[in-house]
């Protein structure tokens, strides 16, 4: 993979996990607002926002696929998904366990081996 295409890949990952903190800030938004839900989720700026934020992310998706495999640039999405605890935890103070940490490792070892097994690493 060429590096361009690497870097495509890390700003997706980062780009999909910041989708997820819209989402967060939306619910916890969405709490505080009162009336028949229609209303309470039209006037929930944050989730407009995040339909928005994964509507572009969707086009950016699209648009690594026709560069790279989508077995690859889906296993580089594993990072991104990597990154959600993490934000929640820094953002929203959200808890994280050992669990996590040991589940992290695993999912960046399973990360390096299918890279590695694309010969394209």
């Amino acid at each position: 993979m060429k590096l361009q295409d690497w870097l495509l890949c890390a700003a997706f990952a980062i780009a999909m996990p910041a989708g997820q903190m819209f989402f967060k800030y939306a619910a916890l938004m969405h709490a505080r607002l009162e009336g028949p839900l229609l209303i309470r989720l039209l006037r929930n700026t944050p989730l407009m926002g995040a339909f928005v934020w994964y509507g572009i992310t969707a086009l950016f998706w699209f648009y690594i696929l026709t560069r790279i495999p989508l077995s690859t640039a889906y296993t580089c999405s594993i990072l991104g998904s990597a990154l959600v605890p993490l934000m929640a935890w820094a953002v929203f103070r959200e808890p994280l366990g050992w669990q996590f940490i040991a589940g992290y490792v695993l999912m960046i070892s399973g990360f390096a081996v299918i890279i590695q097994g694309t010969g394209r690493a």
